[in-house]
């Protein structure tokens, strides 16, 4: 049996769960390597670790999905601008001039 803490408590902390898995034979040599390398001292902890990378990566998902709401709900209101390979060659020279501009009073301070 391998127990389940509270995911979003620290590594440290120990709690005592009935909850039972069932790994693949793959997923359990995987985790006895690293036992038996002393990257960890037991299996609990290495699935420990398995899934608090799982859970962050959930949350780091979930705050992606949300930025793509915004956007999708920014681009509803009209507020989108339409990127071409005509408003990218503008950029650029926007760019180019602002970057001259700069380079020019940085070279001619004024006094």
């Amino acid at each position: 049996m391998i127990c389940c803490p509270m995911l979003d408590q620290p590594v440290s902390t120990r709690y005592v769960c009935g909850m039972q898995i069932d790994l693949t034979p793959e997923q359990q040599d995987f985790v006895r390597q690293a036992v038996e390398s002393g990257r960890f001292e037991r299996a609990e902890d290495a699935v420990q670790a398995a899934m608090m990378l799982w859970v962050e990566r959930e949350r780091r998902r979930a705050e992606i999905l949300a930025a793509v709401d915004i956007a999708k709900a920014s681009i509803d209101r009209g507020e989108g601008i339409e990127i071409t390979q005509e408003s990218m060659h503008t950029l650029a020279e926007e760019i180019k001039r602002h970057g001259r501009a700069q380079l020019v009073a940085e070279q001619h301070p004024a006094r």
